[in-house]
């Protein structure tokens, strides 16, 4: 199990990797392509689509193919994606190569969340979205080295695309030790086994609550992480370099949060961690809120960063012991698809409201889906089986 554990974390880095790397190449990509700047959006919502369907489709393929082969078939899917991208010469070919990449890369999020949920503690559900943030920073850093040679984004993608080949091996190599931890660990003699499907989890009581939540989560996250800076200079007189070190200490405070959460599960109950996570995110909202400069509101960014820290992992990791581990992976799929929604479609409409009205309303619309996710952890909590 605890070789298993660490391919899984080494999964999830690899899940993280090419996360950041498309903002990060495509001021150099796009040139180079002969194409406007704005299809990165195209192409980002075509990886979007990607990961909504094959979240909603996990069930079926688990059931068909087992944990391990999903988890080895998708991440030889986002590979061989990678590398495409890194041969593509027009806008056509890149966009056809984001289905694959966005199908890969839900189905393994799906998969693995609901395996760690089921298999180990919360300690290591923590670390692995902690793993996820080592995949999502190394990335672009990664690329970073070769974005100055001409048409470098190629030799990036390619390294990319070669690192997952490289998972995919172990990946097949290590298929039976999936098979012995599900032997070992699963005991379902309580239940049937057969797990129920996407249609059938919507009607069971709370898990709708579970979905508005991961849309809220994200809705924070990914706004936060889009629009702070642009607020911290339009709104906070802050400077431009200054604004984009709050923003990476901001993703900082979720990775370390994640590790800090994983150090402590132990000894703090995961729902507890979650009362406290949607408390930051609402105290980070209102530093943001008060009409000061200075410090305060980049504390407010950092509070809201940390508290995200533990509410997404340890949700999932409550899902089997709240709704049955018969009905965990299904739950885990539509909230995971609804998590994607929120990634795709929030983020650029928080900018249309926010060019529309003001960048003094960004603090408000955090508030708001801060109070809205706060709400539903506080609800969840009545569906604790165990």
């Amino acid at each position: 199990m605890l070789l298993l554990l660490v391919i899984i974390y080494f999964a999830f880095i690899s899940l993280g990797l090419p996360d950041a790397v498309l903002g990060a190449s495509w001021p150099m990509m796009h040139q180079d392509l002969g194409v406007g700047v704005e299809y990165a959006g195209a192409v980002a919502l075509l990886i979007s689509v990607g990961t909504v369907l094959s979240s909603l489709l996990t069930v079926t393929l688990i059931k068909r193919f087992g944990v391990g082969l999903v988890v080895a078939g998708s991440v030889a899917l986002t590979a061989m994606a990678l590398i495409g991208f890194s041969q593509s010469h027009g806008l056509l070919g890149l966009m056809l190569l984001s289905i694959p990449l966005g199908l890969g890369a839900g189905a393994v999020d799906s998969a693995l969340n609901n395996f760690v949920a089921t298999h180990y503690e919360s300690k290591h559900m923590n670390y692995l979205h902690s793993f996820w943030g080592v995949g999502a920073t190394s990335g672009p850093l990664l690329m970073a080295n070769y974005l100055l040679i001409q048409e470098g984004w190629r030799d990036g993608y390619q390294l990319l695309g070669g690192i997952q080949f490289t998972l995919v091996v172990v990946l097949f190599a290590a298929l039976p030790l999936w098979k012995k931890a599900v032997d070992v660990t699963v005991d379902d003699s309580d239940e049937s086994t057969a797990p129920l499907g996407n249609r059938a989890v919507l009607s069971i009581a709370g898990v709708k609550i579970q979905m508005l939540m991961f849309f809220c989560y994200c809705a924070i996250e990914l706004g936060a992480g889009l629009w702070a800076a642009s607020f911290l200079i339009a709104e906070k007189g802050a400077f431009a370099d200054v604004a984009a070190l709050w923003v990476a200490i901001y993703y900082g405070g979720i990775t370390a949060g994640r590790f800090l959460c994983g150090a402590i599960a132990d000894r703090l109950n995961e729902a507890l961690m979650i009362r406290v996570g949607a408390l930051l995110i609402l105290a980070g909202a209102v530093l943001l809120l008060l009409p000061i400069g200075g410090l305060l509101p980049n504390l407010g960014l950092l509070l809201i960063g940390l508290g995200c820290a533990p509410v997404f992992p340890n949700t999932l990791h409550l899902t089997p012991a709240r709704f049955g581990k018969r009905a965990s992976q299904a739950i885990i799929s539509v909230s995971m698809a609804t998590a994607y929604i929120g990634n795709t479609l929030v983020p650029p409409t928080m900018g249309i409201v926010l060019k529309g009205i003001s960048f003094a309303a960004f603090p408000y619309l955090l508030f708001f889906f801060a109070l809205i996710l706060w709400w539903t952890t506080e609800r969840l909590n009545k569906y604790e089986r165990s």
